[in-house]
């Protein structure tokens, strides 16, 4: 008896110690090389660009972002606003085009989601040989003035796609938006400088990235899932691309700060992220082997690194079973050493992660209710989420 309970706890130990270790690993070489990435030279401002924003029902918020994209700092007669309508029953089509974008209505009811609208704006664009890029906007994100001219500088040095900060619009809205701003300081600005600096791809976002025109004809969009963003940004990994990382500019999205609409919102994305990790994570380690490529290892790599509240559980249960079996006697005393490590390189990483996000002391304070966000995030895992269909997320004001 006293040797299966031997056997067993050391088989524990490693199973859950090992995955443990390898992501805090991750997170901590990415916290160390996070230092702000060093800015290109200035472009020609010559470039063209279709900024592409899909929208579903989006009227109460639809005019903000025309407002925003239309005063962005590059010469006017360079960039147009195409707004992808996608099976709209608001008023949408109508107020952005009174807003100043070009409108194209996409009217499908089996092919529906984010993804088939920019497939349908990139083939709009395409077809009309103007734009020499194309340009990724949320309907429901505010950019930074400078937006195409980071995306500039990086395509007339040889970049075929660009992926911009992805920021939180309302931080201010609740604890929950503030502690959301935190998480995507960490997982966009952290892990993405550290890539950049690695010269390897930050992956695709959702909201603010750029490819050209040149790259979309040669690997054609399809990804239609609901993490469409991030398999796009898989599938060009491992067609030879890399997706560069432009710190200084930004593009804010309006993140849900009810915790209803909030859990709807995070399911589809959990649940599109897992499928995610058992579609591709193979794949991307056979091209890793077989080309020698480090972008589709770093790729997998970031797959393999699950999102920080499972593995804070994981580091918690690692230092639950090390305390535990060093009590009874049945490992060394040294094993206490893997679970102090780990919690380190977490803290590191999201102390890291807060003073990038600007919350200040208020952000700080709120990271005391980590673990009930924690406990919330676990509760979605156990229900089933959206698998497909585009579901607007409900707008909290006017």
């Amino acid at each position: 008896m006293h040797a299966m309970l031997h056997t067993l706890i050391w088989t524990l130990l490693w199973l859950l110690t090992l995955p443990a270790l390898f992501a805090c690993g991750y997170v901590l070489l990415a916290t160390l090389l996070s230092a702000r990435p060093r800015v290109p030279p200035p472009s020609s401002r010559q470039l063209r660009f279709d900024l592409i924003v899909p929208a579903h029902n989006e009227a109460s918020v639809i005019e903000r972002t025309v407002a925003s994209l239309r005063a962005l700092d590059w010469p006017a007669d360079r960039f147009r606003v195409l707004v992808v309508t996608d099976n709209c029953s608001d008023n949408t089509a109508a107020l952005a085009a009174a807003a100043g974008a070009e409108v194209l209505e996409r009217r499908d009811s089996r092919q529906r989601g984010k993804g088939y609208a920019l497939d349908f704006g990139f083939r709009h664009s395409a077809g009309q040989s103007w734009a020499d890029a194309v340009v990724v906007v949320d309907a429901d994100s505010e950019a930074s003035a400078n937006l195409l001219e980071a995306c500039a500088a990086r395509l007339e040095r040889g970049a075929d796609a660009v992926q911009v900060h992805y920021g939180v619009l309302n931080p201010w809205a609740s604890w929950r938006t503030r502690l959301i701003t935190i998480a995507k300081a960490a997982f966009h600005i952290v892990r993405s400088r550290a890539r950049e600096r690695l010269q390897l791809s930050c992956g695709i976002r959702g909201n603010g990235w750029c490819v050209t025109h040149k790259l979309l004809r040669q690997l054609p969009f399809h990804a239609f899932s609901v993490t469409e963003d991030v398999e796009y940004g898989i599938d060009l990994g491992l067609a030879g691309w890399r997706v560069h990382y432009a710190d200084e500019a930004h593009v804010d999205g309006e993140m849900a700060s009810n915790a209803k609409v909030a859990s709807r919102q995070r399911q589809r994305w959990e649940s599109g992220r897992f499928q995610l990790i058992r579609q591709r994570t193979w794949p991307l380690l056979r091209a890793a082997v077989r080309r020698r490529s480090r972008v589709c290892l770093d790729l997998a790599f970031d797959l393999m690194v699950l999102p920080l509240s499972y593995v804070a559980l994981n580091v918690t249960a690692v230092a639950v079973l090390v305390v535990l079996a060093t009590r009874m006697g049945q490992i060394p005393d040294a094993w206490l050493a893997a679970p102090v490590f780990c919690i380190a390189c977490l803290l590191l990483y999201v102390l890291r992660g807060w003073q990038l996000s600007g919350t200040g002391t208020r952000g700080l304070l709120d990271l005391g209710s980590a673990p009930a966000f924690l406990a919330w995030k676990l509760l979605l895992t156990l229900q089933r989420g959206n698998k497909g269909e585009w579901v607007r997320t409900e707008r909290e004001r006017p």
